[in-house]
């Protein structure tokens, strides 16, 4: 805070020397000082020639010498509110008569050169279609419009137009206002004045310049209960242009040095209270940033257990799939050798079957051949013949019988292996279902 505080005191100083200068010229001034008119859009100071070595040079332009008195009273007017508010603590209210002279003035300031607007009956000059129109360049600006417009108690422009001025002013935004239409014044303002305004003139930059100081006031200002609908006001030049008001006697200079010690203690105060008030917007921040970063800190916490999840949950899925792959693979090898065992049962099933017809057949030969030498033979022979044939039909019939026993216990085995193989690849689906199931669950986390 030591750069501010020392530039800050800089500032003020500069301000406080060139109103220093002015008030000396003004000291000089009341010495020939005449007789000063004020004029509906000015003012204009009527010079009797008491030193005519000074004044021998060509008659000058009247509106050069309104704008000059203008900007003097100005300079006075800001310079005796700073001081005034530096000795009742920055707190100025509407009765205070220099603040009230400061108004007047700058309605004075504003009207300077403005151009009539015509109407039906006469022309009339109000300065409030200038104030309303600001809006349009400085959109902040259309809250004060309005609450303007929606007052009771004002019905003139010129009372609207003095309410502006005055929250403004309370809102500290009267200097910002001032500087943007002064820095547009080729588009904005040309179109309400004449030329040689004030606000048209380099005078123009200096006041917005000057009321840059009056952003360290703080006004209480009771728009609603003051009568602003009155006349255009008159300056008062008799609070300046006293004698003992600008001595240069010691006693002034050392009053004046102590309102600049009053002035740079008040702005150190202020600089402190401000300083106090940025420590505490700090410390605020400060523990708005440690609380981001605490949440920060159980983010990356919670991104971490994410990730450890993610991680857990792919090896499963990695081990899922390799269970899968080596089951898929046993039940493949089991389906085969199923296929193989039937494929060899079906074969000897075929070939013993094959063994059997033949034998079959060839004991049937066998058979018939014995039953034609048997009956050419005695009948004891034959009937022993015909015993031992039938008791080896018997047991061909036997054999054939357990044969065909077997051929059904093979096909019974048969049509269960057939069963077990389904059985093993409905399973096979459901697992390979389940995996997918996984799969797709792990991808959507």
């Amino acid at each position: 805070m030591a750069a501010p505080d020392v530039q800050n005191i800089e500032i003020q100083k500069s301000l406080y020397e060139e109103l220093s200068e002015v008030r000396r010229k003004n000291l000089e001034d009341t010495a020939w000082a005449g007789s000063l008119t004020v004029k509906d859009d000015g003012l204009t100071l009527n010079k009797k020639e008491r030193f005519p070595s000074r004044y021998k040079m060509g008659r000058r332009d009247p509106k050069t010498i309104e704008r000059a008195n203008l900007l003097n009273v100005s300079k006075l007017l800001i310079k005796e509110i700073i001081d005034s508010s530096l000795a009742h603590g920055r707190m100025l209210d509407d009765d205070y008569i220099p603040l009230q002279q400061f108004f007047v003035v700058l309605e004075h300031v504003v009207r300077h050169g403005l151009k009539p607007k015509k109407g039906i009956l006469s022309s009339k000059k109000e300065f409030w279609w200038v104030l309303e129109c600001i809006e349009k360049i400085a959109p902040e600006a259309a809250e004060i419009t309005t609450s303007v417009r929606e007052m009771p108690n004002i019905r003139t422009p010129l009372g609207r137009a003095r309410a502006w001025l005055r929250l403004a002013l309370m809102q500290k935004s009267l200097a910002d206002y001032f500087k943007l239409i002064i820095e547009k014044r080729d588009n904005f303002l040309v179109d309400f004045y004449e030329p040689g305004a004030f606000l048209l003139e380099e005078e123009g930059v200096v006041i917005a310049g000057l009321l840059v100081g009056l952003n360290v006031l703080d006004c209480n200002l009771c728009i609603k209960g003051e009568d602003l609908d009155q006349p255009m006001g008159v300056i008062d030049f008799s609070l300046y242009m006293k004698d003992g008001k600008y001595s240069d006697s010691p006693e002034d200079d050392r009053g004046e040095g102590d309102s600049k010690m009053a002035t740079i203690l008040d702005q150190k105060n202020y600089l402190e209270e401000l300083n106090r008030h940025l420590n505490a917007t700090v410390a605020n921040l400060q523990q708005k940033l440690e609380q981001v970063q605490a949440d920060n800190c159980l983010m990356k916490e919670d991104l971490a257990i994410a990730k450890n999840t993610i991680i857990t949950l792919q090896a499963e899925m990695e081990a899922l799939k390799s269970e899968k792959d080596s089951a898929s693979t046993d039940y493949q090898k089991q389906i085969e050798a199923a296929k193989q065992d039937i494929d060899t049962e079906r074969e000897t099933y075929m070939t013993s079957r094959a063994g059997l017809d033949s034998m079959y057949a060839e004991a049937k030969k066998q058979l018939d051949e014995e039953t034609k030498l048997r009956l050419v033979g005695p009948e004891q022979v034959f009937s022993q013949t015909n015993k031992d044939v039938e008791k080896e039909l018997e047991l061909q019939i036997s054999m054939k019988t357990e044969m065909e026993m077997a051929l059904r216990l093979l096909e019974k085995d048969i049509h269960e292996k057939q069963d077990t193989v389904i059985s093993l690849r409905k399973q096979l689906d459901d697992i390979k279902t389940i995996n997918l199931d996984l799969y797709n669950k792990l991808q959507t986390e």
